[in-house]
């Protein structure tokens, strides 16, 4: 690549970068329908404008919010996917975010205890949004696909006998409540965390570890 056009290059990501740090905090103060552009250009130190040269509205902005979460996440989980105990663990203490990670030690500001929880915030606008906005809609729709088939392909050497359809259905099982988990952060808690964790690694144990076959009737 000429180094000018690196220059302009690392110029557009840093203007996207700028847009989308500002709109996180406008979407994360307003929510997607109280927050303008005009907010937005104001706390990015753009002009609105500007703002549209690099994203042609604000659901093309949400959409980019919101890959950059399902980046993320695959970035969080590569490599301790299978690691059921653990996620049984999080589970029971209502833990969304990086697996085994002393947070205070992370010097990438992306993947900071704070950013994380303005990300899980950001994902219910989405939810939210995406009952009203078939745009949005859509944009969930294909974030969750990319997510689920990058924890498949993660898992599946793990269970390599287990027929596809079976595997399939027990990584919607687990996509469930985790997903469930997130939504319930806030809500009282009805149970003790010990006795939540060994019930989850019970239904781990049976979900994945202890799945047989079924038997077929002999002729």
């Amino acid at each position: 690549m000429h180094p000018a056009n690196h220059t302009k290059d690392q110029r557009v990501c840093a203007r996207r970068d700028q847009i989308i740090a500002a709109s996180r905090l406008c979407f994360r103060k307003h929510g997607f329908h109280g927050a303008g552009m005009a907010e937005i250009a104001r706390l990015s130190q753009l002009s609105v404008g500007q703002i549209y040269r690099y994203f042609v509205n604000k659901d093309a902005i949400i959409e980019e919010i919101v890959r950059r979460i399902v980046c993320k996440k695959i970035q969080i989980m590569t490599g301790d996917a299978h690691n059921l105990k653990q996620m049984a663990s999080n589970l029971a203490h209502r833990v969304v975010g990086m697996q085994n990670v002393d947070y205070s030690q992370i010097d990438c500001p992306e993947l900071s205890l704070e950013q994380n929880e303005i990300d899980h915030a950001l994902m219910l606008e989405v939810t939210a949004e995406a009952t009203r906005n078939p745009v949005v809609e859509k944009i969930l729709r294909d974030a969750d696909a990319k997510l689920f088939n990058e924890a498949k392909s993660m898992m599946r050497p793990y269970y390599p006998q287990m027929p596809e359809e079976q595997f399939t259905a027990r990584l919607e099982v687990l996509a469930v409540l985790c997903e469930g988990t997130a939504f319930r952060r806030l809500t009282h808690k009805h149970a003790d965390a010990e006795t939540l964790r060994t019930i989850y690694i019970q239904l781990f144990n049976n979900l994945f570890t202890d799945y047989s076959p079924p038997h077929t009737a002999e002729n």
